[in-house]
């Protein structure tokens, strides 16, 4: 057998460093299966295939969803975020990869043990308020600001060009997952979305908390990735936020710098969508 060439050690050395971030020690990767939730090429399973984009739309979605009160009291009260926030978007990464490409019946179970643990999570706002992780509200902002932004990194950084109709799709498939966690009300198209993006608008509010876990979220660099990584990634996905989010959370709109960053952002997952197609 001939030794493999440079450019499949090269392919090779790219994909085992994404599956070692997104994976914990001794993980394997979720295979994707025919007898997933969606099928194959269907927008759903584009759009959560492509590394980068995932990237850029998590660190938008993580800044929205803790401008929930009631998102953020359950990440204060009820996780280690300060000491593990990679594991936790480890875990998240995870659930999404099941849950898209993963048997069906991995999937269920990776949402019901999330609804398991749901219903652990509850408490009281520090003005009384209660909360609890299986509120359908809170669950819906957490899954349209989730939706809106891998779509929109998707849109930015992949294939500006996806027509009306696969945006729906993506909408009508993604709520599929939304629904059997709880979630209420939940988009099936764009304009769904966006009208319970606006509605729900209503419920955030700015905090010195928010911000606190905004700048973990955009300091958080996954271990064995390089620190310009993730100066591209934060500039992309603050870029990407809409005006009222960055003016509560304290952040400003990258300047000059947005522009070599969104080019090198564009690169680097233009190499990692050759790496995996070759895999």
């Amino acid at each position: 057998m001939p030794p493999p060439r440079p450019t499949d050690r090269l392919r090779q050395e790219l994909v085992r460093r994404v599956r070692a971030t997104f994976n914990e020690e001794g993980q394997q990767p979720v295979p994707p299966s025919d007898e997933a939730l969606f099928a194959k090429d269907t927008p759903i399973r584009l759009v959560h295939a492509d590394v980068v984009a995932m990237m850029v739309g998590g660190i938008r979605g993580l800044l929205l969803q803790m401008l929930h009160p009631h998102a953020l009291q359950g990440v204060l009260d009820h996780s280690d975020f300060r000491a593990d926030m990679h594991g936790r978007l480890r875990r998240t990464a995870r659930f999404i990869a099941v849950t898209t490409f993963g048997h069906r019946n991995d999937a269920r179970a990776a949402i019901e043990r999330v609804n398991r643990i749901h219903g652990q999570v509850s408490g009281t706002l520090p003005d009384g308020t209660p909360y609890s992780a299986r509120d359908p509200r809170t669950l819906a902002w957490v899954h349209v600001a989730e939706a809106t932004s891998f779509l929109a990194a998707y849109l930015r950084l992949v294939r500006p060009e996806t027509s009306n109709g696969a945006r729906d799709e993506y909408y009508r498939q993604f709520a599929v997952i939304a629904r059997a966690l709880g979630a209420d009300p939940v988009p099936e198209n764009q304009r769904e979305a966006e009208a319970i993006f606006r509605e729900l608008r209503a419920d955030l509010r700015g905090s010195p908390e928010a911000r606190e876990v905004a700048q973990l979220v955009l300091t958080q660099r996954p271990e064995g990735a390089p620190p310009a990584l993730q100066t591209m990634l934060r500039a992309e996905a603050i870029a990407l936020l809409p005006p009222f989010a960055r003016s509560m959370l304290g952040l400003d709109r990258p300047g000059l710098e947005a522009i070599p960053a969104r080019a090198a952002t564009w690169a680097v997952g233009k190499t990692l969508r050759w790496a995996f197609r070759q895999n």
